[in-house]
């Protein structure tokens, strides 16, 4: 099986230039998009590495910038991401009993966020008694780097989670997902599907474990068209935000590729274009 791709524009507002959410629609189609994603599984960022380097490359990125990783999306989005973030689980819909996998969300900025939508529907509902459905939720979060996770397990002890209860760090590969076929009601992936090696690996794992009729809902950056906003933000993103990562996490490198890896990830396309045959 392989999974079609379309992109929806999350908004009409601005920032529908910058950014887009992407969904995989779970249905199998007669042309593979491997040849379309595959051409960006050797880059980093504007280089061009061997696939067993990638993995390693990315892997020194996040475990520099873990700690400083939610200070610099506020920062170089202005507070946006987390708007963008609220809307992607506006689409998800979390309900009592979901079992719902979060991929690359190491910190837990969107799992909270399913949390905390789930934990809100069940205390309209009951009166803020727990339910059966809600004891079955279960927020599984999975990452291939451990320093982003152990930055989400210190939130999550923060913000009094049990994570016993509905919520499970667990370190793995998004390419190669430890959990069985068909167990999860929801999968979210937040501006980490251009970081992997194979992105179509990827979906495809994603396909494998939803179940059937379960929602995968993917948010990443996309490319500016409008040509005035563009040079704007072609300024910004190599000037300033390299700049402004070795300001506050040190490291300007790690920030230098991740706005490179966004100008290599493939344009969003239009909801009328078919790109893989239907």
């Amino acid at each position: 099986m392989v999974l079609r791709a379309v992109a929806a524009r999350l908004a009409s507002s601005s920032l529908c230039h910058h950014h887009v959410l992407q969904a995989a629609l779970l249905a199998p189609t007669s042309t593979s998009p491997t040849a379309f994603l595959h051409s960006q599984a050797t880059s980093f960022g504007y280089k061009q590495v061997r696939e067993d380097e990638k993995s390693k490359l990315v892997g020194n990125v996040f475990s520099s910038v873990a700690s400083s990783y939610d200070v610099m999306n506020d920062l170089m989005s202005g507070g946006l991401h987390r708007l963008w973030k609220d809307r992607l689980i506006s689409k998800l819909n979390p309900f009592p009993g979901m079992k719902h996998l979060d991929v690359a969300g190491g910190t837990g900025d969107v799992a909270f966020r399913v949390v905390e939508r789930i934990k809100s529907v069940s205390h309209r509902a009951t009166q803020g008694t727990l339910t059966d459905l809600e004891e079955d939720t279960h927020i599984y979060v999975c990452d291939i780097n451990p320093n982003m996770l152990d930055v989400g397990k210190k939130r999550a002890a923060e913000k009094g989670y049990n994570e016993e209860h509905c919520l499970s760090w667990v370190q793995g590969d998004a390419e190669a997902l430890s959990f069985d076929d068909g167990s999860m009601d929801g999968y979210t992936i937040a501006f980490g599907i251009r970081n992997v090696t194979h992105i179509e690996k990827a979906l495809s794992e994603a396909y494998r474990v939803l179940k059937k009729g379960g929602r995968f809902l993917c948010l990443e950056l996309s490319h500016v068209d409008v040509p005035i906003f563009k040079d704007i933000y072609d300024v910004y993103s190599f000037s300033v935000i390299p700049a402004v990562g070795e300001l506050v996490a040190g490291d300007r490198k790690s920030y230098q590729y991740l706005v490179e890896s966004i100008r290599r990830f493939p344009k969003q396309i239009p909801l009328h274009e078919e790109p893989y045959g239907g």
